[in-house]
């Protein structure tokens, strides 16, 4: 902001000499006072005129800001006269000085409208003189307020509800080397009676439904692969023709897939990976050597030491049809699920809870089901984090940090309920907390560049705040490129923000008056009115509009 100049220029003589002792030539820098974090600082400079300070007198200069419904105070300065035996800053009489002090204030909102003055007492020997205190700046931008942690979307811990759970039963038919001809003893296995056992369940139960139902033939990688072809065919065909049988007798209609593998490299893989044999690693050092299927099994057989155990061990397993079934196991219904959470939550398990708080857009009701969450399963640190979003949304701060802090008992380490705490602590202006939550929630799924940038708004760290927001339109982030003067960057990030609001408007009013574009400024804050009326008594106020105040239009729009 550019400085402005304050002439002090009413006088006050001091009777001992005849003299005036306030600094003249007053300049205040920023002008007007700015807010930055949670401070106004201005430094103030001025000149004691030659021949004018008394060698005796001694001066106190106090800042006070000025607001309605109080003050605040500065620290003051003391300056003395080269012969004062009080102790102070000296100015010379013949010479005179240089005035220089910096008032430092913590802002309270009242503070937007608010005037600088310069406070004065003054003494030259016995006689002490009251001056009368000086005006020396307008008002206070506090333009950076408007960086606000509501602006940053909290996480929720989401539930893991399922509608639909897939489950898969297998079972192997196996043959004997190079034929593919059915065998009792496989047929009646025990893998053979729970597909069968799990095929008829999934046909006849309400909540089941058959998904899939494959047969896949395979041969073991040995032998030539035409042979190994003809018997994964036709062990894929015979096993399902036996299937086929079986559904039609137990009356269950479902379509068959088929698949077949020739030669079963990954099986054989997989198998030695998982056996004890005996050098095995030197059998799966040749697959990942070779990829032609004649050379890893002319290599293989060369380690006639292990061969013969892969030959009795392994392979017999891979000579093979597979039968899998998938089932659906579908869940509750959305209706049941809500009636339930009314009427006997106990009957539901944890995930389907924390559903049934998405079934609904009411704010209380979330928050009952939620609670009800916490009290069925106590150890449930997503009760207590989405418990804290509702009441971060409804605007109760302080019950949502309370909720978030019981979620952190459980889960501390967990980076979506730090990143949560550290907005809600945001949003009571505890800074330091706020960035200690948020440094923990490295890989939250939130956005913590926002949170950051917004962090770092608020403590007046612009730079920083830059960087962290990188390309994130929102208004936090146009905030801090108003700070930084690069309107044209803030425009486009106004124009970007998904879902814009009052304070959108707003912002992009003050980006408006701050390039000089007046028909903006009164077409944004009509939108901006439009959307929050409070916003009235603001703009009123608001130093960035000081040079539209007169104007009537301004007024019609404010009033």
């Amino acid at each position: 902001m550019k400085k402005l100049l304050f002439f002090v220029s009413a006088l006050v003589v001091l009777t001992a000499c005849g003299t005036a002792v306030q600094p003249e030539q007053v300049k205040v820098n920023p002008s007007p006072l700015t807010v930055v974090g949670d401070q106004i600082t201005a430094d103030i400079t001025g000149t004691f005129p030659v021949k004018k300070f008394s060698k005796k007198a001694v001066l106190t200069i106090t800042p006070v800001l000025k607001y309605e419904g109080g003050e605040a105070v500065g620290k003051p300065i003391v300056y003395v006269g080269e012969s004062a035996k009080e102790n102070g800053k000296k100015v010379s009489y013949k010479a005179g000085g240089k005035y220089k002090q910096t008032a430092t204030f913590d802002y309270v909102p009242a503070m937007a409208k608010s005037e600088l003055y310069l406070r004065f007492t003054a003494t030259n020997g016995n006689k002490t003189v009251e001056i009368p205190e000086v005006k020396i700046a307008d008002g206070c931008m506090a333009t950076a307020k408007l960086a606000k942690a509501e602006d940053v979307k909290p996480q929720i811990t989401a539930d893991k509800f399922q509608r639909i759970i897939q489950e898969m039963q297998e079972a192997d038919i196996h043959f004997l080397i190079q034929q593919s001809t059915l065998r009792n003893s496989e047929l009646k296995s025990q893998e053979m009676k729970d597909l069968h056992a799990a095929i008829k369940s999934a046909d006849t139960t309400a909540n089941k439904a058959i998904n899939k139902l494959e047969v896949a033939g395979y041969a073991s990688p040995d032998g030539e692969s035409d042979l190994n072809e003809k018997l994964a065919n036709a062990r894929q065909e015979k096993a399902q023709k036996y299937l086929q049988k079986q559904l039609k007798r137990a009356k269950v209609n479902t379509a068959i897939e088929s698949n077949v593998t020739a030669e079963d490299w990954a099986g054989f893989q997989k198998a030695m990976e998982a056996s004890n044999i005996q050098d095995k690693e030197l059998v799966l050092r040749v697959l990942s050597m070779y990829t032609d299927p004649e050379e890893r099994e002319a290599q293989i057989k060369n380690l006639s030491a292990v061969y013969k155990t892969i030959a009795e061990e392994v392979l017999p397993e891979l000579r093979r049809s597979r039968l899998i079934l998938t089932t659906d196991l579908i869940g509750k219904s959305d209706e049941e699920i809500a009636e339930l959470m009314k009427n006997n939550p106990a009957a539901l398990h944890v995930e389907e809870a924390l559903y049934a708080a998405t079934l609904t857009a009411d704010a209380n009701e979330k928050l009952a089901i939620y609670k009800k969450v916490a009290e069925l399963f106590p150890n449930e640190y997503r009760a207590y984090n989405n418990m804290g979003m509702v009441y971060f949304a409804q605007g109760n701060v302080a019950e949502a940090r309370r909720s978030f802090a019981k979620a952190l008992q459980l889960e501390p380490t967990n980076a979506d309920v730090n990143y949560n705490a550290g907005i809600a602590a945001m949003a009571e202006n505890d800074l330091a907390q706020a960035e200690q939550h948020l440094g923990k929630a490295a890989g939250t799924e939130g956005n913590l560049n926002a949170a950051m940038g917004t962090l770092y708004t608020m403590k007046g760290d612009y730079a920083a705040a830059k960087n962290a927001y990188g390309d994130v339109p929102s208004n936090n982030a146009a905030v801090q490129q108003i700070l930084n003067e690069d309107y044209a960057a803030a425009r486009q990030t106004l124009a970007k923000v998904a879902q814009p609001n009052a304070t959108t408007a707003y912002l992009a009013a003050i980006v408006a008056s701050r390039t000089n574009d007046r028909d903006a400024v009164y077409s944004n804050l009509k939108v901006a009115i439009e959307r929050d009326a409070q916003l009235k008594a603001t703009a009123q106020t608001d130093i960035e509009f000081a040079k539209y105040k007169e104007d009537a239009q301004f007024q019609a729009i404010v009033k």
